[in-house]
């Protein structure tokens, strides 16, 4: 099969083309900082041409048969699978995935594909009754029209497809804009996967650019009627303002500060097993990576000489090796962002158990002890491969410490005790939590986001449907209706 070309162009109504604006967006591999490829950056131009095209055919996209959009999604889905080898490879070299990650992250892709492939067929109406004598109520549910989709560089397919699956299903035509650092597998790819699928001309459109070109000008369209974002919290809140003030539906899966409880009745080794994945998968560079681990005071000492002795022994480096766990952060930045996170909560009075330290863009597997509520690695979202342990008396300080964060996306708890646990879980607050595992979960027949700074609406299941439709009230009164003026 030959592989996927012009994945650096922009793809407007069916055609790849090169963007309008001068500038440049090299799209740089994350462990050896080599130029993959660059795109010629997209002008708001560009931006107004996508979405008119975008909202030029969604009246046809709408009414298209249901079966047509769903062998469209079968399609792309197994197209997926044919071409698993080429996504991965783009998958390691573009976002510094490791063989692991990217498994699991076109697992998810696939998944999310052939759950969508039903929606088409799950547009329910209704028809309820009336307080008026004579009238019949029709509800009918229909597509928004025009999606516009801003997705990140992390989990850049599968986040991408969380929301393009959806929309595509739905009726929806739609924009993307992906992440600078990840032009390809959060936009091209996909885009190529659905027009060798099949899909109709404008159905799918992405546009490439500098943020502080296109970023607001894109949010604020006038053709779309909901954005979804996936990324930080403060410019999640951005894109909120704008979007409100076009009256716009929101989607956004923002920051994570998740805590993972171990309560004093947990299997500790169990419990070891499910932080050290909850944690460093992809180099914790996930929304919903373990963030804070809270043990009881009773556990703690075992937890710990477990802990920082199984994070040792994770390989870094080169994400193409197949053995290797926790390769590079997406930039220099990131990295010297990470280790300087770590210094400044050493500074505050944590223990460095392991790790503090980056070769080029990797950054080694971190712990830290000794570590309060008022220190920077328990207060700020990390995004590397760093974590502090914290200890609690209590289940009632474990809740406590837990909410102490603007944060509310994800999290985990470990007990032997499952009411206990429910109870536990239950007065965390959080969108999700997960008894006896980690935080890293998402399943696409399931609820997914988060409570507080970390999101608006849900993804997944029917919470998707409801999102990227809307529903119209139709009455018919079938009689002559007494009107009290007549």
């Amino acid at each position: 099969m030959e592989q996927y070309n012009e994945l650096n162009k922009q793809y407007i109504n069916g055609e790849w083309i090169d963007g309008s604006e001068d500038n440049f967006i090299e799209n740089l591999n994350p462990y050896d900082e080599s130029l993959l490829n660059k795109f010629k950056g997209a002008s708001q131009q560009d931006v107004d041409r996508a979405f008119q095209v975008a909202k030029d055919k969604s009246k046809a996209w709408a009414d298209e048969n249901p079966n047509v959009k769903r062998g469209i999604l079968l399609k792309a889905a197994n197209l997926l699978r044919e071409r698993q080898m080429e996504v991965t490879d783009w998958l390691v070299k573009e976002v510094g995935s490791t063989q692991l990650k990217a498994t699991v992250e076109i697992d998810q892709t696939y998944d999310m594909l052939v759950e969508a492939a039903s929606f088409p067929t799950r547009m329910r109406g209704m028809i309820t009754p009336s307080t008026v004598p004579g009238k019949e109520n029709y509800v009918f549910r229909k597509p928004l029209g025009v999606v516009g989709i801003i997705s990140p560089w992390n989990f850049p397919l599968y986040l991408s497809m969380r929301s393009v699956a959806p929309a595509i299903a739905l009726g929806n035509c739609i924009v993307v804009k992906p992440a600078s650092q990840s032009p390809v597998t959060g936009g091209t790819l996909l885009a190529k996967l659905f027009e060798e699928a099949g899909l109709p001309a404008g159905v799918f459109n992405v546009v490439v650019g500098k943020s502080s070109v296109i970023g607001d000008y894109f949010t604020g369209h006038p053709a779309s009627k909901l954005i979804s974002f996936t990324g930080s919290t403060p410019v999640g809140k951005g894109i909120g303002r704008i979007a409100g003030e076009g009256l716009k539906k929101l989607a956004l899966e923002l920051g994570g500060n998740n805590a993972f409880i171990i309560l004093d009745d947990a299997d500790v080794d169990r419990a070891v097993d499910a932080a050290i994945f909850g944690r460093f998968m992809h180099q914790a560079q996930i929304c919903m990576s373990t963030n804070r681990i809270l043990t009881h005071e009773s556990l703690a000492e075992e937890f710990t000489q477990k802990f920082v002795a199984k994070a040792k022994q994770l390989k870094t480096g080169d994400p193409r090796n197949k053995d290797t766990i926790v390769g590079p952060l997406i930039d220099n930045k990131a990295a010297k962002r990470v280790v300087d996170l770590v210094q400044r909560t050493i500074d505050a009075g944590a223990k460095l158990e392991t790790g503090g330290k980056a070769d080029g863009n990797v950054v080694e597997p971190t712990v830290l002890t000794g570590v309060t509520k008022d220190m920077p690695i328990f207060k700020e979202e990390v995004f590397g491969p760093a974590v502090g342990i914290i200890t609690f008396k209590n289940d009632e300080e474990a809740i406590e410490l837990a909410n102490a964060t603007e944060f509310g996306l994800s999290g985990a708890l470990h007990t032997q005790d499952l009411l206990r646990g429910l109870q536990v879980a239950r007065n965390v607050e959080t969108g999700m939590i997960h008894i006896n595992d980690q935080s890293v979960n998402d399943e696409p027949q399931t609820p997914f986001g988060g409570e507080k700074s970390s999101g608006v609406g849900r993804f997944g299941d029917d919470f998707i449907i409801d999102e990227m439709t809307t529903v119209q009230w139709v009455s018919v009164q079938a009689k002559p209706r007494d009107y009290p003026t007549a």
